[in-house]
């Protein structure tokens, strides 16, 4: 799977050796000419012997050697919540959208709907990712808490939360994980109909 962004960290950027325009404009673009370098490198057995020749990414031939098992690419997850360009851009390449639990959720994910019915593109064969912190608290009276986010998300269509645990430097928290969360987050599943 390819995950890819914009980007939100011009230091992260920076250590990478990667460019981080200034203008958000600038970045969206980058990220766009680089999905469609990649898909020109995913292309036939060996990627394509044209040149690929965007404003911010130039290729003089998108080879790829050895291609990819994943045919006709690797899945594609675009990351951000973005209504003017990240979302139409999942629509039109994503296998799957990492998009922020906030209170906005359903109605990006209502938008994101539409412009696949414009794009042509099947919503749910679209993989619905969040980010989450699994915050159970230092003694587990948070895991209840957790739990019924988690349901909120599920009953929203989101398949896949990619996560981090809150106090992960004690033991607490991850056994709070392992005896609560986890086993009732495995019986969570799509919404009924969906």
């Amino acid at each position: 799977m390819l995950g890819i962004g914009s980007g939100d960290y011009a230091e992260e950027a920076q250590g990478l050796g990667l460019p981080f325009p200034a203008a958000a404009i600038d970045r969206f673009d980058l990220l766009e000419e680089t999905i469609e370098a990649c898909l020109e490198m995913w292309t036939g057995d060996h990627g394509s012997d044209r040149p690929f020749e965007g404003q911010h990414v130039r290729l003089g031939r998108a080879l790829n050697l050895p291609q990819s098992l994943s045919r006709p690419h690797p899945p594609i997850l675009i990351a951000g919540s973005g209504e003017k360009r990240t979302l139409p851009l999942v629509a039109r390449y994503g296998d799957a959208c990492n998009i922020a639990p906030t209170p906005e959720l359903p109605r990006k994910l209502e938008l994101l709907r539409r412009l696949c019915d414009e794009a042509g593109r099947d919503y749910d064969a679209i993989e619905k990712t969040v980010p989450f912190g699994f915050d159970v608290g230092p003694d587990g009276r948070k895991a209840g808490a957790v739990l019924e986010r988690l349901r909120w998300l599920a009953g929203l269509g989101v398949e896949t939360v990619i996560g981090w645990v809150v106090g992960v430097d004690r033991i607490a928290p991850l056994e709070v994980m392992g005896r609560e969360v986890i086993p009732a987050a495995a019986e969570l599943g799509p919404p009924a109909g969906g």
